[in-house]
């Protein structure tokens, strides 16, 4: 599963993380297929302005679909708890704890630039990251 961070990335070319994040996604589709989820859709859709531009940019023929499944929800629900007890402000589940969630439940690996909250929340999850 690809995390939005490394679209994003991608998309708009950023200095920093843009040559890493292209040469994962490289390495990882050769891999195997890539996928992406509805939450991942949402925070790189904030980037453009018309649906096909998002689908330009991340191509059904590239990027397979996966719908949200009860279990990651589920999973993700936990995974906010734990957050809670261990100090968390925020009063709704983050979209990283879907994307997770997501992840773990349907074996995938995660690639993202942002490891930290996966492996504390979803320390079974196969995290690629810097």
């Amino acid at each position: 599963m690809v995390d939005s961070n490394i679209l994003l990335d991608i998309i708009t070319d950023d200095p920093v993380w843009g040559a890493w994040s292209s040469r994962m996604l490289a390495q990882c589709a050769n891999d195997g297929p890539l996928y992406i989820n509805p939450l991942i859709y949402a925070e790189v859709s904030i980037s453009f302005t018309a649906i096909e531009d998002v689908e330009h940019a991340v191509p059904a023929s590239e990027f397979i679909r996966l719908p949200l499944s009860l279990d990651a929800a589920f999973l993700a629900g936990k995974a906010f708890v734990r957050y809670r007890q261990l100090g968390g402000t925020r009063l709704s589940t983050l979209p990283d704890f879907f994307i997770g969630a997501h992840a773990a439940t349907t074996g995938l690996s995660l690639l993202t630039r942002d490891a930290s909250r996966y492996t504390t929340y979803f320390p079974t999850l196969e995290v690629i990251a810097p």
